[in-house]
């Protein structure tokens, strides 16, 4: 009977990976019709309601220590809670900060820095896309500055593509730097107790040595391309380009809410000293963003991406199923077998395991599965928990820069670059992408071997 409950979990979480890359239907969908399989799996074939209710995981809402854990890791199977909390709590202060035209202001301020010269730019917003990817998701980061993007490529006369290219790019590997940064690295914290400093410390040095030399090779790869459009455009008519403040609708909202992403980021860079979880910081997220839009609350929450959370509740019982029967463990007893307890091939192996994985198919339910395999082959063979924890993060936020598919950062920006006439094909996206994946990620593998073995 086990032996036929694992293969089935594989089957329903094989099942809904192959859904989830070919793209036919959005991904909450087989999420959701996996999750109910899995109920069925629990309740029919295992015969134990027990696995549902540690899957659910609805208990632990009711805790006290979920909320305010103080110094202690509360242990998360099944739905991880706190990611879904603090991600629906992102989402909608992202969605009051974009009402009050919060990242168009900043992305067009950005362009004013540098006189919106070309070359500048790209660098400008390379960097722009990093910095915010550490504290608000990729996807949003993506969503504005590329579309801004496009807008001064129509001003300026150049083919937006290669900033795009080197925005995405960007917007994964800064990501990588922080807790709240990718979707990936939010699951890996909440699941090993993790906090915003204990990535910033950790990853966050890592990450940023890889976008300085992605940066660097951007640079020299796209220069020529973008400067040659600009013969015949005077930097006098720099005051007919759009100003910052016009994308601010009412400046006193746009303060109030400017002020609630300030309180976020000081809460998170100090829950290791205040005690309170992630959790906790996405209610406050939520509460003071309604409170903020007064008369529009309803508006912010009808923008919410339920879609996505709901995606995430449906992927997290499919890799409890993958628990509860035993596969993750399995996984990690082969790894251990394979590797021979030698701890720097481990470490190699997650690393680049995940960035080539990532690559292909959607780093979120990757990092979910490999979770739970990292976990057990800490406990059975005595690796350090914290670096396998890195290798994992890094592997599977920056490997999703190898292909348009591999982050939903990159489907975004993609998708707008097509909306607005600028098609971004695979061979294209890859030529310089995936180099510069490959080389990004050797870096962290020397920096990873240098810090921890």
């Amino acid at each position: 009977m086990e032996a036929l409950s694992q293969i089935i979990a594989v089957i329903i979480f094989a099942a809904v990976f192959v859904a989830i890359i070919v793209g036919k239907v959005h991904r909450y969908i087989p999420a959701l019709i996996g999750a109910g399989l899995v109920v069925i799996l629990f309740l029919a074939v295992m015969r134990s309601p027990q696995a549902l209710i540690s899957t659910l995981n609805l208990a632990q809402l009711g805790q006290l220590d979920f909320w305010i854990p103080l110094k202690k890791h509360v242990e998360s199977h099944g739905i991880n809670w706190q990611t879904v909390i603090f991600i629906a709590g992102m989402m909608t202060m992202i969605e009051g900060l974009a009402a009050v035209g919060f990242f168009r202001w900043l992305c067009l301020f950005v362009a004013k820095l540098v006189h919106y010269r070309v070359v500048p730019l790209l660098v400008a917003f390379t960097l722009l896309s990093g910095f915010m990817a550490m504290f608000i998701d990729s996807i949003t980061v993506l969503l504005f500055l590329a579309t801004v993007t496009v807008e001064l490529s129509r001003l300026l006369k150049f083919d937006p593509v290669p900033m795009i290219i080197a925005e995405i790019f960007a917007a994964n590997t800064g990501g990588s730097a922080t807790m709240a940064g990718d979707p990936p690295n939010v699951i890996i914290g909440t699941s090993f107790g993790y906090n915003f400093t204990d990535f910033l410390v950790n990853t966050g040095p890592i990450a940023w040595a890889g976008m300085l030399a992605s940066v660097v090779f951007f640079y020299f790869i796209f220069r020529k391309h973008l400067s040659a459009p600009q013969s015949g455009n005077s930097l006098s008519s720099v005051n007919h380009y759009p100003e910052p403040g016009e994308a601010i609708a009412n400046r006193n909202s746009f303060i109030i809410n400017a002020g609630i992403l300030l309180l976020v980021v000081v809460l998170l860079l100090t829950h290791a000293q205040t005690g309170i979880s992630v959790a906790s910081i996405g209610v406050i997220a939520i509460l003071t963003t309604l409170i903020a839009a007064t008369n529009g609350a309803l508006n912010v929450i009808k923008r919410i991406d339920w879609r996505t959370l709901l995606f995430f509740i449906g992927l997290f019982v499919c890799v409890g199923a993958l628990e509860n029967t035993g596969v993750l463990n399995s996984m990690a007893v082969w790894v251990k077998s394979v590797s021979r307890g030698n701890f720097i091939l481990v470490m190699t192996a997650i690393l680049w395991f995940s960035a080539f994985a990532s690559a292909i198919v959607d780093n979120i339910p990757f990092a979910a599965a490999m979770v739970p395999v990292v976990r057990d082959l800490s406990v059975s063979a005595g690796f350090s928990l914290p670096a396998l924890s890195w290798a994992l993060a890094l592997g599977t936020d920056i490997g999703g820069n190898g292909t348009p598919i591999g982050a939903s950062a990159n489907v975004v920006g993609t998708a707008i670059a097509q909306k607005e006439g600028y098609p971004i094909g695979w061979g294209r996206y890859m030529k310089y992408a995936m180099p510069a994946m490959i080389g990004v990620v050797g870096i962290c593998q020397l920096l990873l071997m240098i810090r921890y073995t």
